[in-house]
């Protein structure tokens, strides 16, 4: 496992370094949908990765943000699970709340994550067995006995949007920020206690997040609360997510479900 863990972490770097050519720089933005920008520097990191992920392992499927998909994955064992740049919002702001992020799956379960912040220079990597780090220490999910004192990394979005006002004074912090795998290694490095969102996320968003939360000692969980299989041929993930410590995960689930 670990030629492949190396194998993500280096790609990783070589797009983050891509992407940093652009940060606060000029380039070019298009709108996908509705508030849902693409850079160039989105576009030069997946095609960055994918040469250096695909040349290597020409076997494994493929499935990104930024490429098209091909039905051809649903056929591999093994498939890389991509967001280029996740946080590309943030990035257009100059807000470094962004990351690489490079997942391996085998047979719908992710057995390596890397995710790579370029300008922090954090990089959070897991791979199945053996444990999470964040630039090679050891870390694990942050536990707290009470609802309380958690504080919960959220959407900026959600929050403008108010659906986490019933919450309010429900947990000890509600804290709004970009990237969704980004929040995901911050809570499986302990320095928040639950990663959640309230509406749903795609594969690549969380797929090499997952594997980091798992091997620190937590779960992730869609909000029927099932586990999540990935490389399925829908790739949207509904209604929402939570991930962390186990028991946190247990308790935030029974406030937000009311189950």
């Amino acid at each position: 496992m670990n030629s492949e863990l190396n194998l993500a972490k280096d790609a990783a770097i070589e797009a983050g370094n891509l992407i940093l050519k652009y940060y606060k720089s000029d380039y070019e933005i298009e709108e996908k949908g509705f508030h849902n920008p693409v850079t160039t520097a989105d576009h030069e990191a997946d095609a960055c990765l994918k040469e250096l992920l695909m040349n290597a392992r020409p076997k494994y499927g493929w499935l990104s943000e930024e490429t098209v998909d091909s039905p051809d994955r649903l056929e591999k064992d093994r498939v890389w699970v991509v967001d280029p740049l996740d946080g590309t919002k943030e990035f257009i702001e100059g807000v470094p709340n962004f990351v690489v992020s490079v997942a391996l799956v085998d047979n719908g379960f992710p057995i390596v994550g890397v995710l790579y912040n370029p300008v922090t220079k954090e990089m959070f990597t897991a791979s199945k067995g053996e444990g999470s780090f964040l630039n090679d220490d050891p870390i694990q999910c942050a536990t707290k006995e009470n609802v309380s004192e958690m504080v919960i990394l959220n959407s900026r979005s959600e929050t403008r949007r108010g659906l986490w006002a019933p919450y309010n004074g429900t947990f000890g912090k509600l804290k709004a920020v970009g990237s969704v795998a980004y929040k995901l290694g911050l809570t499986a490095a302990g320095k928040a206690d639950i990663f959640a969102s309230l509406r749903p996320k795609n594969e690549w968003d969380i797929c090499a997040g997952n594997c980091i939360i798992n091997e620190a000692g937590g779960k992730l969980i869609d909000l029927k609360g099932n586990l999540v299989s990935f490389n399925q041929e829908k790739t949207l993930i509904e209604p929402g997510l939570i991930a962390g410590e186990i028991v946190a995960v247990d308790k935030t689930y029974s406030i937000l479900t009311g189950y």
